[in-house]
């Protein structure tokens, strides 16, 4: 018989894992709290490592009909409007790393593996169908879901994000933190810009507690704009998305360059998600125990300053799917396998997550270490901005 892998959570992560899975010749059942399955306009950037991954999933034409593929990355003062710094992606990426850089809406992204998985993979996929609790012995795990089904399996995937029930009953430590940073989100049509406004490659605008990012998706005909200020949000601080204006961040943006307030000016409607991470990584047992595994934010949620959060995530399920391809023996074998999954991951999740923390301190600097970081960064540029030990993959 095949064996079975319950996977918690149908965003990103999960339906990767589920694409995953079954090439390892597993069944997969996946549970998904939510009634449809949907992600929310923002946009993801997706590193030569992660688009690796999907161009050996088979996934590059579908990929290449819905992304865009800039040719640089820009760093701008936030104030001053000077480049700082350039990264040559496009052919020279793609060269030096094997895959291109890209940028996609997040629900195209999830589009595409969602089509994947159920063109291609005979899983089953439950709706408003969250799991509640699991039960594991050294020979199976079985999870309940909400609405008291039973469901046995070989191994239990927690893919359920930030929030993860699936983390809580394994590791009980605790919500994750709030970070004192706001992330304002908008996405807009580029013929509603003024032709000044409008680009295809991604920018990086650094100013003092705040920076402002942007770049094209949906085949360059949309712009993905993330402002990231430092706020509270007061009693909304655990809400994941809800309406924010213009004015509460033209107010933040005072007195920056006037490219970047014409952008934030020409965008009335805004997502407010506040920031919320954990700690580094600091060890393979937050990355799963026994038969149960932990994927993507559900491990180690991150930081949006090094634009990792769902490359991580595909990495992890192409290094698990990889691993369950040699589930063969007896029942000690999966818990086994897990263990190598959890020891090959968790030490490069951990220093993505702390690349992170350092690049938001650095994106965020003021007085001389701003100074410093500018002046580095005109001296040296693409040496600074570019990240082999990133993008030329993990260990999958």
């Amino acid at each position: 018989m095949r064996r079975q892998a319950l996977i918690a959570g149908g965003g990103i992560g999960g339906l990767a894992m589920a694409l995953a899975a079954p090439r390892a010749d597993w069944n997969v059942q996946v549970f998904e709290r939510a009634a449809e399955f949907q992600e929310v306009g923002a946009g993801i950037q997706l590193g030569p490592n992660v688009v690796k991954v999907l161009h050996q999933w088979g996934l590059a034409d579908v990929l290449r009909g819905v992304a865009a593929f800039p040719e640089f990355l820009q760093v701008r003062g936030a104030v001053s409007g000077d480049v700082l710094g350039t990264l040559r992606l496009g052919g020279v990426m793609a060269a030096r790393y094997g895959a291109p850089y890209a940028t996609v809406h997040r629900a195209d992204l999830h589009g595409l593996l969602l089509e994947a998985v159920q063109q291609h993979t005979g899983a089953k996929l439950h709706l408003a169908q969250p799991l509640e609790s699991f039960h594991q012995t050294p020979q199976a795990v079985t999870v309940r879901s909400a609405d008291g089904l039973s469901i046995p399996g070989d191994v239990l995937i927690g893919a359920d994000g930030l929030w993860s029930t699936t983390r809580q009953q394994l590791l009980g430590d605790g919500p994750p933190g709030r970070t004192g940073h706001l992330a304002y989100r908008a996405l807009v049509p580029q013929t509603t810009l003024p032709e000044h406004l409008r680009s295809q490659n991604v920018t990086v605008w650094l100013g003092a507690r705040m920076h402002i990012v942007h770049y094209p998706v949906r085949g360059g005909a949309w712009l993905n704009v993330v402002a990231i200020v430092h706020g509270d949000a007061g009693s909304a601080a655990d809400t994941w998305d809800h309406s924010a204006h213009a004015a509460d961040l033209a107010a933040a943006l005072a007195g920056s360059h006037a490219t970047l307030q014409d952008l934030v000016g020409a965008i009335a409607s805004w997502r407010l998600w506040p920031v919320c991470d954990r700690a580094p990584m600091q060890g393979a047992y937050q990355h799963g125990l026994g038969r149960v595994a932990l994927l993507g934010d559900a491990a180690h949620p991150m930081r949006p300053y090094l634009a990792q959060g769902a490359g991580m995530a595909i990495e992890d399920a192409a290094e698990l799917g990889g691993l369950l391809a040699s589930a063969t023996g007896g029942d000690a074998a999966v818990p086994r396998l897990l263990q190598r999954y959890a020891a090959n991951r968790w030490q490069r999740n951990a220093r993505v997550q702390a690349r992170a923390l350092r690049n938001g301190r650095i994106f965020h600097a003021q007085g001389l270490l701003r100074w410093g970081r500018d002046a580095a960064m005109k001296l040296l540029g693409e040496k600074l901005l570019d990240m082999p030990w990133l993008y030329g993959g993990g260990s999958h």
